[in-house]
């Protein structure tokens, strides 16, 4: 009998609790017999370097009860939250996945109302004294009643939209978020659930008290033993480069535009480290995640060829015995090429910016990333 396998669109930034009760939830209320991630690489969708590397997160996410790993490509990971939906969901399509499941605020969300009352002119947003999403969301209440504005509402409406534009080619299943909010700064007492933003923060400064509670064993074991990295890592590179290199070819980067990149040169030389720099190129139109994200394009050098969010092969990362035999089951199906190792043909084609990304943390850490390396495989013992 054929294996059913149900999706879910993730970066494991750790892998935490609440992600071992999301798998665990997208399986029992899907009967798939396969769990397929469709995971952010070395970079994060809010602009973020990863705590951990690519392969040390698949390795817990696999310990955590995902079958299959597949790299999400940092030309959809790195992107807003409309194109980062809808990369995931291509790439989940292609993997011959029926489901989609994804945590969130409202699971009963009315999608479809949304959906019914877009905006057909997008210039209705072009204002500077709000940031885009704010305007959009304001739009879409006035218009529905219904109020968009937490995180992963909001990343559920656009999973909702792609999977619509690209003829429903998933199920989705919208499943109840436990424990704090995404961005939540710190990590209650007597919990099992905390944000992925405050695990970051505890873990950073070694707080594993905090921490234990809220990570399974395998994440805890990784993050201590681990070289973990922040933009602060990244930021003696991202300054030189403000700094020494002229606006022509700062503008020629992804979404630098609107004259940001003035702005962002001369912040540059007056911040001492990352977290200065933000606070000194903030304002009403820009938000942190953007100008973030803005950040991660000039130190990558990401340029607007290369940033298409319409993923080119599918790169496995990892797998179980059960994502191994539906690996099998799929491959002579799938439409995209399956790459389990990455060549110089790979490197110096389609995955020429996902191996950009993964040198630049090897600077920061010595370990290879991409050429040479294998997928995790999960031993049944484990």
């Amino acid at each position: 009998m054929a294996l059913q396998a149900v999706g879910i669109v993730a970066e494991y930034n750790p892998f935490h609790n609440g992600h071992a009760h999301q798998v665990a939830q997208a399986r029992a209320q899907t009967g798939a017999e396969v769990v397929v991630a469709a995971m952010s690489g070395n970079w994060a969708q809010r602009g973020e370097p990863t705590l951990m590397d690519k392969w040390q997160r698949t390795q817990a996410a696999l310990a955590g009860g995902v079958d299959l790993v597949v790299e999400l490509p940092g030309a959809v990971a790195l992107q807003p939250a409309h194109l980062f939906a809808a990369g995931g969901v291509r790439l989940l399509a292609a993997l011959q996945c029926h489901w989609l499941a994804f945590g969130t605020e409202h699971p009963d969300m009315d999608y479809s109302r949304l959906m019914a009352h877009l905006p057909t002119n997008p210039a209705t947003f072009k204002r500077f004294d709000q940031t885009y999403a704010s305007l959009f969301q304001g739009y879409l209440r006035e218009q529905t009643g219904i109020t968009l504005d937490a995180a992963n509402d909001i990343l559920g409406f656009f999973y909702a939209l792609a999977n619509e534009r690209q003829g429903h080619p998933l199920q989705l299943v919208p499943l109840k978020r436990r424990g704090s909010q995404h961005d939540e700064q710190a990590i209650a007492m007597a919990t099992q659930y905390a944000s992925g933003t405050a695990i970051r923060s505890a873990a950073l400064t070694g707080d594993w008290t905090a921490v234990e509670p809220v990570v399974p064993l395998t994440t805890l074991t990784q993050l201590k033993g681990a070289q973990l990295t922040s933009w602060n890592d990244f930021w003696p590179a991202l300054r030189y480069q403000l700094v020494s290199e002229n606006v022509n070819d700062l503008r020629q980067c992804y979404q630098i535009t609107e004259g940001v990149e003035y702005r962002l040169k001369r912040a540059a030389l007056t911040s001492a480290d990352f977290e200065a720099f933000m606070t000194a190129v903030k304002t009403k139109r820009y938000t942190y995640t953007r100008l973030q994200r803005q950040s991660a394009y000039i130190l990558l050098q990401a340029k607007p060829t290369e940033m298409q969010a319409q993923p080119e092969y599918l790169r496995v990362l990892g797998y179980s015995a059960r994502g191994q035999a539906y690996l099998h089951q799929i491959k002579k199906q799938v439409t995209l090429p399956l790459i389990s190792r990455a060549d110089r043909d790979w490197q110096k084609g389609p995955g020429e910016l996902d191996n950009r990304l993964g040198a630049v943390r090897t600077l920061i850490t010595g370990i290879d990333q991409d050429y040479g390396r294998i997928p995790v495989k999960k031993h049944d013992s484990e």
